[in-house]
C-alpha cells in the first residue's frame, strides 16, 4: 500500500520556494528521489498562496518512510526548515483498493 504526504511549507517572502529551490540545487531532493522505496518527491506552489510550497511525497510502504525518517537526511531538512522560518501542514494519504480506482476511472479524462 503505496503512502503520500502532502507536505505544505509556509513562510514569509518568498522563503517557501527559496527552500525548494535549495533543496533541488543542494542535490538533497535527488538523493531522497534515490531512496529505495521513494515513489515521488515533487515540489509544487499553490497558485492562490505564493507564500506555500506543496511538497508531494510518495512512498512504497510505511517502512521506506521510516527508514528515510531515520536518516541524516532528516536532519539536514530540519536545517534548512529553521534557516527559512518555515512553517507545516501535513496530509497523509493511503492508496485506495483497485475497485475503488475501477469505479473512478469514469471521472478521468485522459
Amino acid at each position: 500500500m503505496s503512502i503520500t504526504v502532502n507536505l505544505y511549507y509556509t513562510g514569509k517572502n518568498g522563503s517557501a520556494r527559496a527552500f525548494a529551490e535549495e533543496m533541488e540545487k543542494s542535490g538533497i531532493a535527488d538523493a531522497i528521489r534515490a531512496e529505495e522505496g521513494n515513489e515521488k518527491y515533487e515540489y509544487f506552489i499553490p497558485m492562490k498562496d505564493p507564500e506555500t510550497v506543496l511538497l508531494i511525497d510518495s512512498w512504497k510502504d510505511q517502512k521506506s518512510l521510516d527508514i528515510h525518517h531515520a536518516s541524516q537526511m532528516m536532519s539536514e531538512i530540519a536545517e534548512l526548515r529553521e534557516k527559512y522560518d518555515l512553517h507545516m501542514t501535513v496530509e497523509r494519504y493511503t492508496s485506495g483498493t483497485d475497485d475503488v480506482l475501477d469505479r473512478n476511472q469514469q471521472f478521468i479524462r485522459k
